[in-house]
């Protein structure tokens, strides 16, 4: 397992990516203060930093300098600061990378396991999730059919492919994106709009309230996470 601090003051946001990147073998600390930060990196060991750099009392590129002071590890910025003399600073203080915020889960996925590689970290970095066995809905591929306790849903071809992904994919959580971009009978000229109006169709037809959703779990600013 690839274990991570982050140094956050964002607890919704931090929540979200802990959640998204655990279901990718990635352990996430998050800490909101960045002095207890530095304090846990000094007594811990984990293999790679994520680091805002508007946080309370200290700023993160002062953060950034003392971590690599003290330590050669992986830093990521991850910061709503777009200016560019904040990016060079950051760089030339010893940050590895910088992912401008808002960006997708996935992309800092992506980022985190590309740099590990560089890092030469020995990680197996394609473990894969193991499926849990499906309960309430079963899947058949063949005939491309869904069948909620025992009963074969009237789906759509983009509504069985979304609905037959959440399903593998169960209990992790699913962005927008990365449904657009495996679902084949999906236009990928659609919108994010598009997918979140699929998914109301499913819900509909599963008898899933999206207000008390038992089965399809939206994902503030993320996508969606399936559960049975």
């Amino acid at each position: 397992m690839i274990n991570i601090l982050m140094i956050e003051d964002d607890i919704e946001l931090a929540d979200i990516l802990s959640e998204y990147l655990a279901q990718y073998d990635i352990k996430v600390t998050n800490i909101d203060d960045p002095f207890l930060g530095v304090s846990t990196l000094n007594q811990e060991k984990f293999d790679l930093v994520i680091l805002d750099l508007t946080l309370p009392g200290l700023d993160g590129l002062e953060v950034c300098s003392d971590i690599r002071k003290r330590h050669d590890i992986p830093i990521i910025i991850s910061s709503a600061r777009h200016d560019i003399v904040d990016k060079v600073e950051a760089l030339e203080r010893g940050a590895d990378d910088y992912l401008p915020k808002p960006y997708n889960p996935r992309e800092l996925e992506a980022r985190i396991k590309s740099l590990l590689r560089r890092k030469n970290h020995n990680f197996n970095l394609n473990k894969g999730l193991k499926k849990k066995e499906n309960l309430t809905f079963i899947v058949d591929e063949e005939k491309m059919q869904i069948k909620q306790n025992g009963k074969v849903l009237n789906l759509t071809s983009a509504e069985y492919g979304i609905l037959k992904y959440l399903i593998n994919k169960n209990s992790s959580v699913v962005s927008r994106e990365e449904l657009l971009y495996n679902i084949k009978v999906i236009n990928e000229e659609s919108t994010y709009k598009s997918i979140d109006v699929i998914i109301g169709r499913i819900r509909h037809k599963i008898n899933d309230n999206p207000r008390e959703p038992k089965y399809i779990h939206s994902i503030r600013g993320v996508g969606y996470k399936f559960t049975q």
